[in-house]
């Protein structure tokens, strides 16, 4: 099989497995995910970190958006269009719906090389690979906005414990992560 029929095969089975579960288990995986990714960035000096905002059916990142805030870490928010976007977090009131109803940050638009500020970058998935192969969501915004990283910058993708492989099919443009969180920790490619 072609590797983008196998790619999207993987997001629609991880789409459904995501589906069947239940708002409970939803909570106590958040949870976990989040405290493994608050202690791990405990161990890293405080900078700057993009993070994406979640939507219901991803793993959760308002309480770890909280998290970082309250540790002293600026936080940017993408701000989705074609062409990728960044914001700074300030608090969730002032934050509107954007495309697909995804909150983002209001003006001032820092632009797509503001992802270079980020010392911490954390990605969302919907599969990784135990080699840093990553399967996004299949629009390739992360992918353009991480050309715009500094080199040093530390890739980190969101993810269920059920959602790790030991690869997952990529292309030529696909960017791999160092590493990923679930509920289980926290692991370095």
């Amino acid at each position: 099989m072609p590797d983008m029929a196998r790619k999207d095969a993987l997001r629609a089975a991880t789409r459904a497995a995501r589906a069947r579960l239940s708002p409970d288990e939803w909570a106590r995986q958040d949870a976990e995910r989040t405290r493994c990714a608050l202690a791990a960035v405990g161990e890293l000096p405080v900078g700057t970190a993009a993070v994406y905002v979640s939507l219901p059916g991803e793993p959760d990142t308002h309480a770890l958006i909280d998290g970082l805030v309250a540790r002293g870490w600026t936080v940017l928010i993408p701000r989705l269009r074609r062409q990728p976007d960044w914001g700074r977090f300030t608090r969730w009131a002032d934050l509107t719906p954007g495309w697909r109803e995804i909150l983002q940050p209001p003006d001032p638009r820092l632009g797509a090389e503001a992802l270079a500020e980020a010392e911490l970058i954390l990605l969302p998935c919907l599969a990784v690979g135990r080699d840093g192969s990553r399967l996004g969501t299949g629009g390739g915004w992360y992918d353009r906005a991480l050309l715009h990283r500094r080199p040093d910058a530390l890739m980190v993708a969101l993810a269920r414990a059920d959602e790790v492989e030991d690869t997952v099919p990529t292309l030529a443009h696909d960017i791999p992560v160092h590493g990923y969180v679930t509920e289980h920790g926290w692991v370095l490619c």
